[in-house]
């Protein structure tokens, strides 16, 4: 059945179906559309486009997909680039896997276990895959699922059989999480929230690279990174970090695929967190 479509659309829809490029579609959708750019938001003048100019330079050369997320409380700031993409979360799910612990705890009022304290900490401070999958198997879809509602975490889905590095996740609640663990809500309660994040602050000497680049000295630092290669998209990089102090009390998101090393995509992240946390901090 073809009526309706022009002899001449059926040709272009053979074309790009066979991986031939039509000079016309090629024209009808340039390059700069393609590209979203980085959008800021401040109350505090001027910084939302020097954040705006600094991000967009520090990304320019770089290649591969990154996703950025910054929210500033102090300066009511915001800048956001693909917040709705998804990218395999890798290590990263680490602290929702905590999360879920802690708030599914708490609805049955009581502590962690020895044998949890321990896993957490190995899991978060060393990313101990093994520790991972022994919370994630305890916890199971159905709590896992119930704190992603909770938290309002409606991109996230979980990965699959087991597989919790492959869960899908995205800037938008990344970010979503990371307000829930430095500020008072009624997800997650005081004590766990200064727990994760006293680990995030504990993170192992060799995995504290990211977000925390180029952070002013006296500003507390608490990170999660992950980090997976797979045959498609190359290598996943990721950053996740909360930070207080010096007049600012910001989260950032940084997440990478399209990577052709890891060193690659750790440089990608700290490019554009160097010039966040120099903005913040003259700001």
């Amino acid at each position: 059945m073809t009526s309706g479509i022009s002899r001449r659309a059926r040709v272009l829809a053979a074309a790009v179906g066979t991986g031939v490029l039509v000079p016309l579609v090629a024209a009808a959708t340039p390059a700069s559309a393609a590209t979203p750019a980085v959008t800021c938001t401040s109350a505090k003048a001027g910084l939302a486009a020097k954040l705006k100019q600094d991000i967009s330079a520090a990304l320019a050369t770089r290649k591969g997909t990154v996703a950025v997320g910054l929210y500033d409380r102090s300066t009511n700031t915001t800048c956001t680039l693909r917040a709705g993409t998804a990218y395999d979360s890798a290590s990263v799910v680490k602290v929702t896997v905590l999360a879920t612990l802690l708030w599914d705890a708490k609805k049955t009022n009581r502590y962690l276990t020895d044998r949890e304290n321990t896993l957490a900490k190995a899991m978060i401070t060393k990313s101990d895959n093994a520790a991972t999958s022994t919370l994630w198997k305890q916890l199971g879809m159905t709590k896992i699922r119930g704190f992603l509602a909770a938290a309002g975490m409606t991109q996230t889905k979980p990965g699959a059989n087991g597989y919790w590095g492959l869960t899908q996740i995205t800037v938008t609640d990344e970010q979503k999480l990371l307000k829930l663990l430095t500020a008072r809500n009624t997800v997650l309660s005081d004590n766990s929230r200064a727990y994760i994040l006293k680990l995030m602050g504990q993170v192992v000497s060799s995995q504290r690279w990211g977000t925390p680049y180029g952070v002013p000295s006296g500003v507390t630092v608490a990170v999660k990174n992950g980090w997976l290669q797979r045959s498609t998209n190359g290598w996943r990089v990721h950053s996740v970090g909360a930070f207080k102090g010096g007049g600012h009390d910001y989260m950032i998101t940084v997440l990478t695929h399209g990577n052709s090393t890891m060193n690659y995509g750790i440089a990608t992240i700290q490019a554009v967190v160097k010039v966040i946390h120099k903005d913040l901090a003259a700001s």
